[in-house]
């Protein structure tokens, strides 16, 4: 009898095994009738719960940084005009303000008129914060002040969406301003983090004059390679004194065979 039908079955499986391994998404998984099968129903179950957690979940300076890293960066904490999540859930527009005792503290806290601004901002994933923000957090002021920039006091922003960026730039007048914020959890990842970026952002900037670096976890892109890639492209709206979709990100040419990470953004 020929071995042919084993070898291509055995080929298939390892074909099939490669694909799998690049990528979360569940390839060919079977069903039971018109169903899935218990185990992968099991799975998609649990990975709904955890986004789910992720969106409700609060961030938490102390447990999810450290105190060592507060002291050592500086780091505090604000809110913006949303009360409580659900407010935030419900009313994204809150999200995006400061109130005024909070911009008092702000501008109390923080020099103006620096070269690079990083705030971090819960968004939809405090889970993706905690799991993100420690290693990438010095990474980029390290990697600021070896360029000669300077750098802005860090805080972390409580109910936070995008567009509080134009509050910041309007508040402190920093060249750039780097917002690290959860990206809305999806049945892959709930701790995907995204880095929102614009050049003098001011109030009424949308989208089209901000830029983002996105998938940034485990899976996708590392905290180190986000790094790079942040300051990279801080770098460019620099030198073109604009950001949005008139800037395009540089990648070296490995880089560019992979799915695109890096887009004008669109925000929360």
């Amino acid at each position: 009898m020929s071995d042919l039908p084993k070898l291509a079955n055995e080929a298939a499986a390892d074909a099939l095994s490669a694909l799998r391994a690049r990528t979360p998404a569940r390839l060919v998984v079977g069903r039971s009738g018109p169903a899935y099968r218990t185990a992968t129903q099991l799975e998609l179950r649990e990975d709904h719960a955890i986004a789910v957690d992720a969106v409700h979940a609060e961030l938490d300076l102390v447990h999810d940084f450290g105190q060592n890293l507060i002291d050592r960066t500086g780091l505090f904490e604000v809110h913006s005009l949303a009360g409580d999540k659900s407010e935030f859930l419900k009313r994204p527009e809150l999200g995006r303000q400061l109130g005024p005792q909070v911009r008092a503290e702000i501008a109390a806290k923080c020099p103006a008129g620096v070269d690079l601004q990083v705030a971090i901002g819960d968004g939809l994933s405090a889970a993706a914060i905690a799991a993100q923000v420690p290693a990438l957090l010095p990474l980029l002021e390290a990697g600021a002040r070896q360029r000669g920039w300077t750098y802005g006091r860090p805080f972390a922003i409580r109910h936070c969406r995008v567009g509080v960026l134009n509050d910041i730039g309007a508040l402190l007048d920093p060249q750039i301003v780097v917002l690290l914020i959860g990206e809305r959890p999806g049945l892959a990842t709930a701790e995907s983090l995204s880095a929102y970026m614009a050049f003098r952002p001011r109030a009424g900037h949308t989208d089209a004059q901000r830029n983002l670096i996105s998938n940034i976890h485990a899976r996708g892109v590392d905290p180190r390679r986000a790094a790079e890639r942040i300051l990279a492209l801080a770098e460019q709206m620099r030198v073109a004194q604009l950001s949005g979709v008139a800037i395009k990100e540089r990648l070296p040419a490995a880089a560019t065979a992979l799915p695109p990470t890096s887009r004008p953004a669109v925000g929360q």
